[in-house]
């Protein structure tokens, strides 16, 4: 990383420590216990700005701005000292560990979060330990991002657009699904991109979502479906986009045009102070006007978008029944990804930052039905 890099990574951490300690303040929280793993480490990188490779980790962040960092690995733990420069454990019995740092700290108020993947060893003494649910305090936070987070999301998503370059190029007849994904790995490895969340689909009618490589190998006429989901200084951006393999079919540029259209009003219909549902119906009614109402519901679908940041799906989740409202500065990605009858899966979205009175698009590449 830059000079640069590093000094937006210190601000965007900067302020992301002075909006917690204010917002525990307002909470009377004393102490904040966060979780973190390799998948899912928004919520302790949020506050130690350290992403866990091995194992699992516990932060205790105090209303100060001090931490403690607990992680069951030892090499996790001789990383995290080297990169954060704060106090780190190595933890065998990370929930003991974790114990007797909250009962020195006596009498305060404390709260953890994500609740539900705190170590069921704190939770079930959470009386004792006077563990109260942080989700909420933290989850806003998480949704809405300070201008200075904003770089890295930026970066990662030009770099989602290079990396479907790189993906598009890849897409030829005879070869497997998992040579394209090792080409996008291979790239994003030597520009520093170590964590890339990836998912392909291949094939036609048959195809109904998206998952890990199983060696499917190309052929002409193919639907070629991913999306990418590259992280930069611990922010990612996500992009979906539908290929075929040769020249796209008339049926398949017909049905894709329906995802076009879903995505349009999707993206129209965003503004601070929207709802998530307002966005989700909005995508949703398009494909009911063309009598595919039910390919928008869970069997078929799981979200019409999301939030991303320092997690790679985060709230709040685009659906019919989220009341969550979106705010000016928030990073989402809007996808009408589901399944069409008549083709198969097809995937279109992109990462935007929301403002007061609409969006802001981070990716370049055309919302087509791309050739390969």
């Amino acid at each position: 990383m830059t000079s640069a890099g590093k000094d937006a990574v210190s601000a965007a951490y900067r302020a992301r420590i002075g909006d917690l300690r204010r917002a525990m303040e307002e909470a009377d929280i004393d102490g904040l216990v966060l979780y973190g793993n390799n998948w899912h480490a928004d919520y302790l990188r949020y506050a130690v700005d350290f992403g866990i490779v091995e194992g699992q980790g516990l932060a205790l962040f105090e209303r100060d701005g001090s931490v403690t960092l607990l992680l069951d690995d030892p090499a996790e733990a001789e990383r995290a000292r080297a990169e954060t420069g704060r106090e780190v454990v190595w933890a065998h019995d990370l929930v003991g560990a974790a114990k007797a740092l909250l009962l020195r700290g006596g009498n305060r108020r404390v709260a953890a979060a994500p609740y539900h993947l705190v170590p069921y060893g704190l939770v079930r003494q959470a009386k004792e330990l006077r563990l109260s649910d942080g989700g909420k305090l933290i989850e806003q936070l998480l949704m809405n991002k300070r201008q200075e987070e904003h770089a890295h999301v930026r970066r990662a998503a030009a770099l989602a657009d290079r990396g479907y370059d790189i993906f598009r190029a890849a897409a030829r007849p005879g070869r497997k699904d998992y040579e394209l994904i090792a080409e996008i790995e291979q790239f994003y490895r030597c520009e520093g991109v170590t964590e890339n969340f990836m998912i392909i689909g291949v094939g036609g009618r048959e195809v109904r979502g998206m998952t890990p490589p199983s060696g499917k190998v190309l052929k002409e006429g193919d639907l070629v479906t991913t999306e990418l989901t590259p992280c930069v200084d611990g922010y990612y951006a996500q992009i979906c986009r539908t290929l075929v393999v040769g020249e796209p079919s008339e049926l398949q540029r017909k049905s894709f045009g329906v995802f076009q259209e879903a995505l349009d009003a999707g993206l129209k219909a965003v503004r601070a102070g929207v709802t998530a549902a307002q966005v989700a119906k909005a995508e949703n009614d398009v494909f009911r006007t063309y009598g595919l109402g039910q390919y928008v519901t869970s069997e078929y679908t799981r979200v019409r978008g999301h939030g991303i940041g320092l997690f790679p799906d985060q709230k709040p989740h685009v659906l019919e029944d989220v009341a969550i409202p979106l705010t000016a500065n928030m990073t989402i990605i809007v996808h009408p990804n589901t399944y069409h009858p008549d083709v198969g899966y097809l995937v279109l979205g992109d990462t935007i930052i929301v403002t007061p009175d609409g969006h802001e698009t981070l990716s370049a590449m055309p919302r087509t039905l791309l050739s390969a």
